[in-house]
């Protein structure tokens, strides 16, 4: 357990996301998920017309083993929005690699009887990186009709226990900063 306080989340705890949607704790150590869910849902229902989302995290240590050291995973819910992704990640450096899209097999993954979803997978060895980024997926509002990306970039995101600065790169490519276009 790594409750801070009598007021930490644990285990078989019950939360209400921004969403909508109930969650049933069963990692507390999956906690990053649950406020990048947040994140989307807010962008998604209030910042009015914009046509791409983008969350990033160093989610899962499933990602090096689905992309490795040197690439971030990428999950997109449009071609477009994945090339668009990978496109940026070879211009600026900061390499991206597409991860399994398949939100209809995956998300049984977080199947829960007390709630609308659990916020961790029942097996790890179904491609765990996608399913942690499906369920953020599954916190944009449904009246969203632009593009997003989630980047998995546990692997980049420090050589030699030293932080390497990765995503900076990628999001000024996403946005065709100059220099970056």
């Amino acid at each position: 357990e790594n409750a801070i306080g009598p007021l930490a989340v644990r285990n078989d705890d019950i939360l209400k996301m921004y969403s909508g949607k109930t969650v049933e704790i069963n990692n507390t150590d999956a906690e990053g998920r649950l406020v990048l869910a947040d994140c989307v849902s807010h962008a998604s229902k209030n910042l009015g017309k914009v046509d791409l989302i983008v969350d990033m995290a160093t989610l899962t240590g499933a990602q090096l083993v689905a992309t490795g050291k040197k690439h971030a995973g990428i999950l997109a819910n449009t071609e477009q929005a994945e090339k668009r992704a990978y496109d940026a990640g070879m211009r600026s450096g900061d390499l991206a690699y597409p991860l399994l899209y398949a939100p209809d097999l995956l998300t049984q993954e977080f199947a829960s009887k007390v709630a609308d979803m659990k916020n961790s997978v029942k097996d790890r060895g179904n491609a765990q990186t996608s399913c942690a980024g499906h369920f953020i997926e599954s916190h944009i509002d449904a009246s969203y009709d632009g593009g997003w990306i989630h980047v998995d970039m546990a692997g980049p995101s420090s050589k030699n226990e030293r932080a390497t600065g990765y995503g900076v790169g990628l999001v000024l490519a996403l946005l065709n900063a100059p220099g970056f276009d």
